[in-house]
């Protein structure tokens, strides 16, 4: 089930600014060369240039027709990198128990990129200590997901399953309460969450699976205006998240 042959990633592009930016000061990943348009100037640019130097990696000025055929959103920089590899399930908890207040994040079934980017940076910054995402039906990392993310997808680390539910019961063996982000019988700013804690945002258009809802210790509910069915999964996570982080100090 989380055996190392299902843990590389293929992709070994990244482009945008703010994901080579942060992809250089993470430094979890070899990368080959960087290549900057012959065009780019600013700020982010000129530090991109100065860690590469730092940490003696190859870079190349090219024509900004060169950078298109990876991406014509690239901001004048791509860089070629060794594969991101998933954390294994076990190891991902056993890091996150580390922590005073451990705290998951279990998505179920995100299956847009740039949705699944966007909550990935939403678990950085709320300090989130790991993702957990399934391998079939969903969205991996790749390099929209990087970019989605302004490369947070190097500052978290991040377990593929094959299966969600087993997954969750092994987070219920080593302790974690399992809560589901959806309509549920407590009002998440009342609720009185237990750590360690796993916390569970469905996917875009169908919310949780019904097998993950009967799976979950309990559910709990955002409070919102009914002008709008709901808000969609990264808004979602973004308020849970902050709402947790708050609890956790």
């Amino acid at each position: 089930m989380y055996g190392k042959n299902d843990n590389q990633l293929s992709e070994n592009i990244i482009y945008g600014r703010n994901p080579v930016l942060e992809l250089l000061k993470a430094g979890k990943r070899s990368v080959n060369k960087v290549m900057i348009s012959q065009t780019a100037r600013g700020a982010a640019i000129l530090e991109i240039i100065s860690l590469a130097k730092r940490k003696n990696i190859a870079l190349h000025s090219v024509p900004p027709e060169k950078l298109d055929r990876f991406s014509e959103n690239s901001q004048g920089v791509v860089a070629e990198v060794s594969p991101l590899e998933y954390t294994e399930l076990p190891d991902l908890i056993e890091k996150a128990k580390k922590s005073l207040k451990p705290l998951l994040v279990i998505l179920d079934g995100i299956e847009d990129p740039h949705n699944l980017g966007a909550i990935i940076r939403n678990c950085v910054a709320f300090g989130v200590d790991g993702v957990v995402i399934p391998k079939w039906r969903a969205a991996g990392i790749n390099e929209t997901v990087s970019k989605s993310s302004a490369g947070a997808v190097e500052h978290i680390s991040i377990s593929r399953v094959v299966n969600i539910n087993r997954a969750m019961d092994l987070l219920k063996k080593n302790g974690f309460w399992i809560i589901g982000a959806e309509t549920g019988e407590q009002m998440l700013e009342k609720a009185d969450l237990p750590f360690p804690l796993a916390v569970i945002i469905g996917s875009e258009g169908f919310g949780l699976r019904s097998l993950t809802k009967k799976n979950s210790d309990f559910l709990i509910s955002i409070p919102q205006a009914n002008t709008i069915s709901s808000l969609n999964a990264s808004c979602a996570s973004a308020v849970v998240l902050y709402e947790i982080a708050k609890k956790r100090k």
